[in-house]
């Protein structure tokens, strides 16, 4: 695997020595402006560099670049089709991903040596630099007879010579007619070369390249093989001669480049039709389409896909095999010497299945602990032996709880799970009968106290869960209630309830109500309550959404004109609108203690079980009543007198506006219950307005509103939500006042 990346990392090295371009064989009709079919591409030719400092020359680079069409897509063989509807897995081919990302363009390449075995040409520029007897300053190309021209010296052949030699030909020539002289000769602009690539190729075509190109740059230029061409036997063809047969799976799997020579003008690449072919999927390190070459078995093609992965089950294989073009069979392969050396043939498809998820000599401890994990089980392991001490049983949320939790709001602590001592259970596979056995202990009696007929022996594989008394829910007495208790009471804070304990004998217990306790407005929250209201009021407000939508198609069918359209789309919007505020409302989960007005008796104090989370706030005594909705002083307080009446307060806050809807006015108490003036007929012998008030009540008027079903709905969950814990400045939000 190591020398495959270094390989991939070299493809960059590989693709700039390229430095060509492709034009497919087209007919000549088919070439635009005229351009023959056969396309000279542009490159840029390297430049060698071995000159002395300051003297570098410069290579001619193209004044432009044509485009290089990206290669046609890969396809999908029938073999991989067949892959995708036996296993589900999409298998690529190996090998053909690393020509699927072949530059659109090849731009110039300059500073690349040229190899010492390198055979100079024509078209290749000659630089030569001389001084002392003879002074030569030359650029010249070798023509097409294979000689150079210098300045009084003549015509030298240098055509055939290696690069390492041409310095010691064109000394020799100089040599004839001077005497003590230096001399430098490098290489400057080289020759292109014609090559053709044909056969399975991806973009075959004829190709003008770099003379320093080798097979594997073609390969590159022309987009690889075709998903029908073959990767294993790729031919270099000159002179109708096989100079090469080259295998791109030595080159990616060992780095071997051996057999990618040089290309010289004319040569031919042909890409056969791809050869046998196997499959190899599951845990392996790269599950792949492989094709095979001469005679293969499985412990070549598991070589070939990088080895088993770190995952993998070390027993046997699973080989679909095609027999005779007819029948498909599976047999099973060992993976023992035996097993390896058995032939992998066309078509197969080998599954490397994974290692069993089964620890064979663990026992696990998981749920109310510290963390899960797995202990290497010992014969006569015991629950006490993997649980040796309670700490084992505090979990990492108790403590990133406690050290967070904020002073002021002790009652946080309530969604901590204490452990359930009493139940606690194993879950042991039966591997002769494939049932899982559910065995129930004592927690308590195993860890704390030893006891033999809990403290049960395990087995290898045994899971050992722990419970929360929220996982399973305990009897009353065990169950662990916090209850906040704030305001006008002689101890406020968190309390722990005991078993059974009420709300009257807390309070009495922490030392009862302070002097200034007002208990009529006692707010007693709960939050299984809470949770009650919420979903009732999301079920409310769902019917009302659904009476939306019904008379929405009712009022737009309605319209007679384009205004009448327009008011009722505008109305349907205002109501949506209203709708997305009700659903911001969170009720408080409030209960009202009914607790007489003016009493302040703990024998008042409703004598109900206490919860978890429960909540009691005594107020002090206020001093006033407000008013609010549509009144001419809106959002005034007044100060409470007991002889005033609601019609009292109505008066100092300027009576009810025209827009009032003084049917539907009501009294929010203190308590938190709700007082209409539909409802107060028949409760009271006086009407609504000469009804008496608690300090802390609140008068409100509503708002006239248009009598569409939608907004009635409104008006009358009111006094719901009202009876939910909503406030009224909820009810402000939503503008029902």
């Amino acid at each position: 695997m190591r020398g495959i990346a270094r390989v991939i990392a070299g493809l960059a090295f590989v693709q700039a020595v390229c430095s060509v371009q492709a034009a497919p064989l087209l007919p000549a009709s088919a070439t635009p402006n005229g351009v023959p079919a056969q396309t000279q591409l542009q490159t840029g030719i390297p430049l060698i560099t071995n000159l002395p400092p300051g003297s570098q020359g410069q290579g001619k680079a193209p004044p432009s670049l044509p485009s290089n069409p990206l290669p046609p897509p890969l396809g999908e063989s029938d073999f991989q089709r067949l892959i995708f509807e036996s296993t589900g897995k999409k298998l690529p081919m190996f090998g053909y991903s690393m020509f699927a990302n072949v530059p659109s363009t090849f731009a110039p390449v300059q500073d690349i040596p040229v190899t010492p075995d390198y055979r100079v040409g024509p078209g290749d520029e000659v630089v030569i630099r001389a001084w002392g007897q003879v002074d030569v300053d030359l650029k010249e190309k070798v023509d097409r007879m294979g000689s150079i021209y210098i300045p009084n010296v003549g015509s030298v052949n240098v055509a055939g010579s290696r690069y390492q030699d041409l310095k010691t030909v064109i000394r020799d020539a100089i040599g004839r007619n001077y005497r003590n002289f230096d001399l430098q000769v490098n290489l400057g602009q080289l020759r292109s070369i014609h090559v053709y690539v044909v056969g399975q190729a991806r973009r075959p075509g004829s190709y003008t390249v770099s003379s320093l190109s080798t097979l594997i740059n073609a390969l590159f230029a022309s987009g690889g093989p075709s998903a029908a061409g073959s990767m294993r036997h790729i031919q270099l063809k000159r002179d109708d001669r096989v100079i090469s047969d080259f295998d791109v799976y030595d080159f990616l799997l060992n780095g071997d480049k051996s057999k990618d020579v040089q290309l010289l003008d004319g040569d031919v690449i042909y890409i056969p039709p791809i050869g046998s072919v196997a499959a190899i999927t599951g845990s392996v390190r790269v599950p792949a389409i492989y094709e095979l070459k001469d005679d293969v078995d499985l412990d070549t093609l598991i070589r070939m896909a990088g080895g088993l992965s770190t995952t993998a089950g070390s027993q046997k294989v699973e080989v679909e095999r095609i027999e005779n073009h007819k029948d498909r069979v599976v047999a099973d392969f060992d993976l023992d010497k035996t097993g390896m050396k058995r032939g992998i043939l066309d078509g197969d498809v080998v599954k490397v299945f994974p290692i069993s998820l089964r620890m064979e000599n663990a026992v696990t401890l998981r749920g109310n602990v510290i963390y899960p994990f797995s202990d290497n089980w010992k014969k006569g392991m015991r629950i006490s032996d993997l649980i040796p001490d309670r700490d084992m049983l505090v979990t990492r949320e108790y403590w990133l709880k406690r050290y967070n939790v904020n002073p002021k709001n002790l009652a946080s602590l309530k969604e901590e799970n204490g452990i359930n001592w009493d139940y606690a259970a194993i879950q042991r596979y039966d591997w002769k009968t494939l049932k899982t056995n559910l065995i129930p202990f004592n927690l308590g009696k195993a860890v704390l106290e030893h006891d033999p007929s809990q403290n049960l022996e395990l087995e290898p594989g045994d899971i050992v869960t722990v419970f929360s008394m929220s996982d399973v829910n305990v009897p009353q007495e065990k169950q662990r209630r916090l209850v906040t208790i704030q305001g006008e009471v002689a101890n406020a804070g968190v309390y722990q309830a005991k078993p059974g304990e009420t709300l009257r004998q807390l309070v009495e217990r922490i030392g009862g109500f302070a002097p200034d306790a007002y208990l009529f407005g006692a707010v007693f929250t709960r939050e299984s309550t809470r949770k009650l209201q919420q979903q009732r009021l999301d079920e409310s407000i769902n019917r009302m959404e659904m009476d939306l939508q019904k008379s929405s198609g009712t009022m737009l069918q309605g319209a007679k004109d384009t205004q009448s359209l327009d008011a009722a789309s505008k109305q349907i919007q205002s109501e949506k609108v209203t709708l997305e505020k009700m659903r911001a409302l969170k009720p408080t989960g409030r209960i009202v203690l009914e607790v007489p007005p003016g009493s302040n008796s703990l024998k008042d104090l409703p004598d109900i079980a206490l919860e978890d989370g429960d909540s009691l706030y005594i107020p002090a005594v206020p001093s006033t009543v407000g008013v609010f909705g549509d009144v001419y002083n809106e959002n005034n307080a007044f100060f409470y007198r007991s002889e005033k009446k609601v019609s009292d307060y109505l008066d100092q806050a300027g009576g009810a506006t025209r827009e009032a809807d003084t049917g539907r006015m009501f009294v929010l108490r203190a308590d938190g219950s709700v007082i209409s003036s539909q409802t107060s007929r028949g409760i009271f012998s006086s009407s609504f307005d000469r009804m008496s008030l608690m300090p802390g009540d609140a008068v409100v008027v509503p708002e006239k509103m248009d009598k569409t079903p939608i907004i009635k709905n409104v008006l009358d969950w009111a006094q719901v939500f009202m009876n939910m814990g909503v406030s009224i400045a909820a009810l402000r939000m939503i503008g029902i006042i």
